[in-house]
């Protein structure tokens, strides 16, 4: 249940204030994630090495460092978000993350300035990984706070969604530039339009975010505000269960978005099939999260989530034994659709399930380093290490096997975590209100 909120309400969000949040996450999520699309590409430019599998793993190497940077910015910006308010946080984001991103479009390749490329490339994506971690809280805390409180799974499965926005555009705008481009443009050049049409947008996301209602109601003086240290430890339960739900949901999530670079490495299929299995994992998961959420609100957190892991868990090595014996579009097309509808029935309920867990003056910083954390040590590194496995077995079912082990984990872990929607607090008599 949450805990020590202010007797104060915070301002009613409006349906444009839930827009702008869900717009601005969307924008920024594609940024981040349109790197992995084009890892190939990527490789070439910043990362020649001796073999194709050397060059793909230091891409993906540099995609994971993204990550790493992400718990710190989940603490800093957390922070400030629990101090300077939700909106300020929300704003400084999209500004850091507008000036990686071009960063990134236009620094020269390898064979122009040398190892001044890799260098520059890594120093962008490091900046992108402290902007995106400290994004995801203060949004989820904005919406938690804003909004009605029988309603929060809706409204978080809803900002949820642009986890499958943001790579839905980006993997669409992958797919047009293989149609339009030659393989040997798209490789030289053409992967940077993606960037520069993502730093287009953002100035629209600061603008949108800037004219946000502020819903952290401080409930005691700065001065006497407990240290971030004290407040983790005071809830170091909450932030364990919440660190291995959200690494579940990460690790799945990112193998899914590896189907394009599984697709032509693996596979060998053409670049336009490999970017539309990408389209079809995020067009198919978008609407899931937002339904999930809205069911979670009814039924409790606990059941859409412990059944959706637990049925995942069991599918995923059949469904990549399937992708592999089978070895055409189709088989990959309606496999990663099956995937990524169970894993965004988990991810509806967890962000909305592990906030509410979390006491308003600790749920930025609290939130902000357990998904950062979970996302730099498991989402991050997965394309990576799933890439290595199938290196060393051998086994094209690598990524199948290690995403149910972590899903079989997940719904473990769920079960000590204990049932937070308020409609089902208040009807088991656990809590009398919520924030």
């Amino acid at each position: 249940m949450v805990l020590d909120e202010p007797a104060t309400r915070a301002p009613a969000l409006r349906r444009r204030d839930m827009l702008a949040v869900m717009i601005g996450g969307t924008v920024e999520f594609y940024d981040f994630v349109v790197f992995s699309f084009f890892a190939v590409q990527i490789g070439h430019a910043y990362f020649p090495a001796g073999s194709a599998f050397a060059s793909l793993m230091l891409t993906l190497g540099t995609f994971a460092l993204g990550f790493a940077a992400r718990p710190l910015g989940g603490l800093v910006l957390g922070a400030y978000a629990d101090r300077a308010g939700r909106r300020n946080a929300m704003t400084l984001t999209l500004v850091l993350m507008a000036m990686a991103i071009v960063a990134i479009a236009v620094i020269p390749p390898y064979s122009r300035i040398g190892m001044a490329a890799p260098i520059l490339a890594v120093a962008a994506r490091l900046v992108q990984g402290f902007a995106l971690g400290g994004d995801v809280a203060p949004a989820v805390a904005l919406l938690i706070e804003g909004g009605s409180a029988e309603r929060r799974g809706a409204c978080v499965g809803l900002f949820s969604t642009y986890s499958n926005l943001g790579p839905l555009l980006g993997s669409a705008v992958g797919l047009v530039l293989s149609l339009m481009l030659s393989e040997a443009t798209l490789d030289a050049a053409g992967w940077r339009i993606a960037f520069l049409l993502g730093a287009l947008t953002l100035p629209i996301g600061i603008w949108l975010r800037r004219n946000l209602p502020e819903t952290l109601v401080p409930d005691r003086e700065p001065a006497t505000q407990p240290g971030t240290i004290a407040l983790m430890r005071q809830h170091k339960g909450p932030l364990a269960l919440g660190l291995l739900m959200i690494a579940t949901g990460s690790t799945s999530f990112y193998i899914l978005q590896y189907a394009t670079t599984f697709a032509q490495s693996v596979l060998h299929l053409p670049p336009s099939v490999a970017f539309g299995s990408t389209l079809v994992v995020n067009l198919v998961g978008a609407p899931v999260a937002v339904l999930t959420g809205w069911l979670s609100d009814f039924t409790g957190r606990r059941p859409p989530y412990v059944w959706s892991r637990l049925a995942m868990a069991l599918a995923a090595v059949p469904v990549f034994a399937w992708i592999a014996a089978d070895r055409t579009s189709g088989a990959l097309l309606a496999g990663v659709a099956i995937l990524s509808i169970l894993q965004q029935i988990g991810t509806g309920t967890a962000w909305v399930w592990f906030a509410e867990m979390l006491p308003m003056q600790v749920r930025g910083r609290g939130f902000g380093t357990v998904f950062g954390l979970s996302l730099a040590l498991f989402g991050g590194t997965a394309q990576m290490v799933v890439t290595w496995l199938i290196h060393v077995t051998g086994s094209e079912l690598a990524p199948g096997w290690y995403m149910a082990v972590m899903c079989a984990l997940g719904a473990a872990g769920a079960l000590f975590m204990p049932e937070t929607a308020p409609a089902q607090v208040a009807r088991r008599g656990l809590a009398t209100a919520a924030a």
